[in-house]
């Protein structure tokens, strides 16, 4: 590692042998190289500083520094020291830490792993601080590229490609009803559930058509959907205080079994995969690794 003025790492540590030992073949062998070349590297130091550095003791055993290599030794000192410190390994510690983590993710895995997520870093780290804001399609590549976001949940389509992700579970989907609801307990068949009254969560320009009337339509059936709402959040509490139906992730309705009774829907509808998404950049840094595994572990997955 070459420096200024000639002199590298390799002299650096030369110098500071020699202004500890003050005898070439000690501090030969403290840099476990041979005494010719450290002879060499010697002769390197004289030339770069224009000055002898050290000259051969009086009694005959070792050498001493010369006024100019005593006052060498503290730069040089701080010179070793900084190298040693940016050598050092980064280390993160989550009992210590005040970071605060940013995740971007909609409701949907919010109310999946949020609770649990929470939860888990309390234990861990009690002075980390946890945020989760929506995604925002034009700024995420930039705030994931900026470190404004530590993390993106969602589905692959919303990630970009150049992001490094892992899959964090695959979900079916269910529908729920509330307690004593009239319908009563009997499962779900096609007639029933096209009989009843549905809430949808859409937030895109067909607030009363969801997947679940696209699936429908392809074998010649439909539904009523009553209530359209953007709000995941709001689900549990409409349709625990409604008759209305409401089908939505097995893994999210679970969260509300007290209230709610989920059954498995009577058409085939395609699964959900829901994964985590991190910047390059990050990937192999400690305190980014140690984020992930807590929402690996959240999420069910014991391995990074």
């Amino acid at each position: 590692m070459k420096l200024v003025s000639g002199i590298d790492i390799d002299l650096l540590l030369t110098l500071d042998a020699l202004l500890t030992e003050q005898n070439i073949t000690h501090a030969a062998l403290r840099l476990g190289i041979s005494q010719p070349a450290m002879s060499a590297r010697l002769a390197r130091l004289r030339d770069i500083f224009q000055e002898r550095l050290f000259i051969p003791s009086p009694n005959g055993r070792g050498v001493l520094p010369t006024p100019r290599a005593i006052a060498l030794r503290p730069a040089l000192q701080s010179v070793l020291d900084g190298i040693s410190t940016m050598l050092e390994p980064v280390v993160f510690v989550p009992a210590t830490s005040n970071r605060t983590f940013v995740v971007a993710l909609h409701e949907n895995p919010a109310l999946m792993l949020g609770a649990d997520l929470f939860n888990r870093l309390s234990e861990l780290a009690p002075h980390v601080r946890l945020r989760f804001i929506l995604p925002d399609s034009n700024h995420l590549s930039h705030q994931m590229e900026d470190n404004g976001v530590d993390i993106y949940i969602g589905i692959s389509e919303t990630a970009d490609d150049s992001w490094i992700g892992r899959r964090l579970f695959t979900d079916d989907f269910a529908t729920a009803q509330r307690k004593a609801h009239p319908r009563g307990q009997e499962p779900l068949d096609l007639q029933s559930f096209c009989a009843e009254s549905h809430l949808v969560v859409s937030s895109d320009g067909y607030p009363f058509t969801g997947f679940v009337d696209r699936a429908l339509t392809k074998i010649g059936q439909r539904r009523l959907v009553a209530m359209s709402t953007e709000s995941y959040a709001m689900v549990p509490s409409i349709v625990g205080s409604t008759d209305l139906l409401c089908t939505l992730p097995n893994r999210l309705l679970q969260r509300f079994g007290t209230t709610l009774d989920i059954f498995e829907p009577p058409i085939i509808l395609p699964s959900i995969s829901i994964s985590a998404y991190w910047y390059p950049r990050n990937h192999e840094d400690p305190m980014s690794r140690w984020f992930r595994s807590q929402i690996f572990y959240t999420a069910g997955l014991t391995d990074e």
